[in-house]
């Protein structure tokens, strides 16, 4: 079989680093920019996170933190192979590769049948001098052109709880026009959680532009926090 992208543009590769102080990928001139989640993951609310910890126990919520990135790693690769090879994979006998399989069959059939072309998966996006990163796919979603990320989660998520994917969405858009000279204003989160719930969140153009704010408000703090 073969790939379902269109190739439209000539993507760069970044070389990834993972150093004590965050994520960094280093860009064609060179520069090593910090990652769009350690500018993230540095500048947000984390009091909600460390409540879980103590709930539920430190020891518990690392195994579920580990159990959920092996299963939603897995679930990415069966996208991101049948985007690139045009075949789907089968699962084999492993109860975590079946459960990623059956979430990315989900995201396959509520998401990508809406794809009007795809330009790339596993995208390498910068905004040169500042930061990087990667999204799941470029491409046109409806007949627009659209950044779009895929998403695993234990449990269905309420609009207000996936802000920070929207940022991360409005951060690739803005490496893509300003890089690639597109016009790209929307983006969409595709979230299938563990029970085969599928989600879609999106950032809309009415709304592009708060985002685009709130994004850069996190930029500022993150170079404020480092003196």
């Amino acid at each position: 079989m073969a790939s379902l992208i269109t190739e439209r543009f000539d993507y760069k590769k970044l070389k990834r680093c993972d150093l004590p102080e965050g994520r960094r990928y280093v860009t064609p001139d060179g520069e090593a920019l910090p990652s769009v989640t350690t500018i993230l993951s540095a500048t947000g609310d984390k009091s909600h996170l460390e409540q879980w910890r103590k709930r539920v126990g430190r020891e518990k919520a690392q195994q579920i933190t580990q159990e959920a990135a092996g299963v939603g790693s897995r679930m990415h690769n069966y996208l991101e192979k049948y985007i690139l090879e045009g075949e789907w994979q089968t699962p084999g006998s492993n109860p975590y590769a079946q459960q990623a399989n059956k979430m990315a069959e989900r995201i396959r059939d509520e998401a990508l049948i809406h794809l009007n072309e795809i330009w790339g998966s596993e995208v390498p996006l910068y905004y040169p001098g500042i930061y990087a990163g990667t999204t799941d796919l470029v491409g046109v979603y409806k007949d627009k052109p659209a950044i779009m990320d895929f998403k695993q989660s234990n449990r269905p998520k309420k609009s207000e709880w996936v802000d920070d994917y929207r940022l991360q969405l409005v951060s690739y858009i803005l490496c893509h026009n300003e890089v690639y000279d597109t016009d790209i204003n929307e983006g969409h989160i595709f979230m299938c959680s563990r029970d085969f719930t599928y989600q879609h969140f999106s950032v809309e153009p009415c709304e592009f532009d708060y985002w685009v704010n709130e994004w850069w408000e996190r930029v500022y703090k993150f170079y404020e926090n480092l003196g």
